[in-house]
């Protein structure tokens, strides 16, 4: 007897699914399904989006049949089901929609290509449909892993060792992604962090190189966007087949002349041939701290053990930011050695608190106002040493009252820095105090956009 569970991988949605309905006269109707979502030991919940005489039919006659397919055996299974029930809200809706959102925001056809219902059908029976594949001889099974710092258990509590010591929030983020890289093939990750203006920031990344830091999107659009608007996991595989099936969509919509209602595509994040992706909310109590995104070019690179898993990691991740935030405690040594003679212009445009060194684009908004207030107060007034406290009683700089996440905006301006300017530091000096210390001469000018 074939159960559900075995089942897993058949669930991904590599491979569409068929499912066949019945009217109440004998016509039957046969398409293909977006998601078909593993609900428990009995129930399967469908997507519901464009289902017109599918639903019909099941108004009708309760009974269907769904094929499932295996995406790396491509052995075929088909379901009888009895409808059951349809969901327009609640977590089973909630989960099923935000993963059409992604797909639907890349593409443009937010509000157009939305999941209208998550039917839930009870499963009546599984049966494996024999003959559509030639006999093969049995592969050799996979020699068991063995044990040592690799397994699962081990490297968790490695993985919570490194957030555990970290002692300020880069450390934290750079340890854990590294450790999650090093022990389990996370290779490309990031972190994002609310921003100002309804948008997140990466302020962490693994396996982009320097270029991903800064990055930032808006709330709501693509899979990081959804996962903070919903602060649900999302998990999307085959993304390359989603994304030519939402552009397919569009395509009709438009002939049809329902283009004004659609939006510009929106480019993918990080990889551009990633083909599956997981994100999840870093949450402390109901606060958003950020999200913690995965990709992946393997559409099979994700399953359910990713998504137990990560979210454990992302629990322990969001305790450390909560931890390492409240007392602001960041160290670090001060660096020896006389300062060169090397001077760096910094630019500061007032129209949009955009600020550029040499030539070059720095940093902007709340960072940018930041960086340039410690820059003129060191040339007005000699100082080098500021509290975290003075920076949030500053009504210049635009910090909200609550939630300012003043320690993150910290970190990306200092990230930028080491980047673009690493003679020009911001160093931890004790619990919300930290020093600007300056390798280089500076000098200031201030100007409006053009």
């Amino acid at each position: 007897m074939i159960r559900l569970e075995e089942l897993g991988p058949c669930f991904q949605g590599v491979v569409p699914a068929q499912i066949a309905t019945c009217s109440r006269d004998g016509e039957p109707n046969v398409t293909y399904l977006s998601h078909v979502h593993h609900l428990d030991a009995r129930h399967v919940a469908l997507s519901c989006q464009f289902f017109n005489k599918t639903r019909r039919n099941v108004d009708e006659n309760p009974l269907a049949s769904v094929v499932v397919w295996h995406p790396l055996s491509f052995e075929a299974y088909r379901l009888r089901l009895r409808f059951d029930h349809a969901e327009t809200e609640g977590p089973l809706f909630e989960t099923m929609a935000a993963r059409i959102q992604v797909i639907a925001s890349h593409t443009g056809m937010a509000g157009v290509f939305a999941l209208r219902s998550a039917d839930v059908y009870e499963v009546l029976s599984i049966e494996h449909v024999q003959g559509l594949l030639a006999a093969t001889a049995a592969e050799e099974p996979a020699p068991a892993l063995p044990a040592g710092p690799l397994t699962e258990l081990r490297g968790l509590q490695l993985v919570s060792d490194r957030i555990a010591r970290a002692a300020d929030l880069r450390t934290l983020l750079a340890e854990a992604l590294e450790a999650l890289d090093a022990l389990f093939g996370f290779s490309h990750a990031m972190v994002l962090v609310p921003s100002e203006a309804g948008r997140l920031v990466t302020v962490a990344s693994r396996g982009y190189g320097v270029s991903g830091l800064g990055a930032s999107v808006r709330v709501g659009e693509g899979i990081i966007g959804c996962v903070a608007q919903r602060r649900r996991l999302v998990r999307v595989a085959k993304v390359g087949s989603e994304l030519r099936y939402g552009r397919a969509i569009r395509e009709r919509a438009a002939a049809c002349g329902d283009g004004g209602a659609l939006h510009p595509e929106l480019p993918l994040p990080g990889l551009a041939d990633a083909q599956a992706q997981l994100a999840l909310p870093l949450l402390a109590g109901d606060r958003l701290l950020g999200v913690l995104a995965f990709e992946s070019r393997d559409p099979l690179r994700f399953d359910d053990w990713d998504e137990a898993f990560l979210g454990v990691v992302g629990n322990l991740i969001a305790m450390g930011m909560d931890r390492v935030r409240r007392p602001a405690v960041e160290r670090e040594a001060p660096r020896d050695g006389p300062a060169p003679a090397r001077t760096r212009v910094f630019c500061y445009y007032r129209n949009d608190d955009c600020v550029f060194v040499d030539g070059e684009y720095l940093v902007r908004n709340v960072p940018g106002k930041i960086l340039w207030k410690l820059l003129a107060l060191n040339r007005s007034e000699g100082r080098n040493e500021f509290t975290n406290r003075e920076l949030r009683l500053d009504p210049g700089l635009g910090l909200p009252p609550l939630k300012d996440n003043l320690e993150s905006r910290l970190i990306l301006l200092r990230r930028r820095l080491q980047e673009k300017c690493p003679e020009v530091r911001l160093v931890p000096v004790c619990r919300g105090r930290f020093a600007l210390k300056l390798d280089c001469a500076v000098a200031l000018v201030e100007k409006e956009c053009g």
